[in-house]
């Protein structure tokens, strides 16, 4: 999916104190509106997915932040907007490259294809497996007909959220493709 921006209006990241990214968003959309900014500063994004990992034999889900200490702002680069952004309680300032003879480094915008791909990862709501584990790690699986066997991680796949595990059955080792919930370190 392309979006196409009008061309003075443009995606920028801005850094912030880590972890308080959600309160600069709040913040910045607050300023916005109560300024009458709205064409200016269309939107303020904090990237964040699902994450699904296992603890101690449980599944539990948390929502991580892509992109820890930054948020994307679609907006119209100004003095007036700039200012506005840079002076929000807990913004640190603009992803920026210097200026030859300028007197403040000048923002650079993100290419909206960099833009769509972010935002559809988080629009996707699919939550994302953390696996943990590696290539020649031993595992024990917890779930299905191979429950409690013991086998040798062979192959990890983090798009898809598997392991192929080699378990030994009837003295030959045996690929046996799992869901990562299903397995846990030894």
């Amino acid at each position: 999916m392309t979006t196409t921006y009008p061309a003075d209006l443009r995606w920028y990241i801005v850094h912030t104190y880590t972890g308080q990214e959600d309160m600069v968003k709040r913040n910045l959309d607050l300023r916005r509106q109560s300024l009458g900014m709205d064409d200016r500063i269309a939107r303020v994004e904090v990237p964040a997915e699902d994450e699904i990992t296992r603890n101690k034999g449980e599944r539990t889900k948390q929502r991580r932040k892509l992109f820890p200490g930054y948020i994307l702002v679609q907006m119209v680069m100004d003095d007036e907007a700039w200012f506005l952004v840079r002076n929000t309680t807990g913004v640190t300032g603009f992803i920026s490259a210097e200026e030859e003879g300028g007197d403040r480094p000048r923002p650079v915008p993100l290419d909206d294809r960099e833009v769509d791909d972010i935002l559809d990862r988080v629009a996707s709501g699919e939550p994302r497996a953390v696996i943990g584990m590696v290539h020649g790690d031993t595992v024990r699986i917890s779930e299905g007909p191979f429950a409690d066997m013991l086998g040798r991680v062979e192959e990890v796949d983090e798009h898809r959220g598997q392991v192929t595990v080699l378990i030994s059955v009837f003295g030959r080792e045996t690929p046996v493709e799992l869901d990562f919930t299903q397995v846990e370190k030894a």
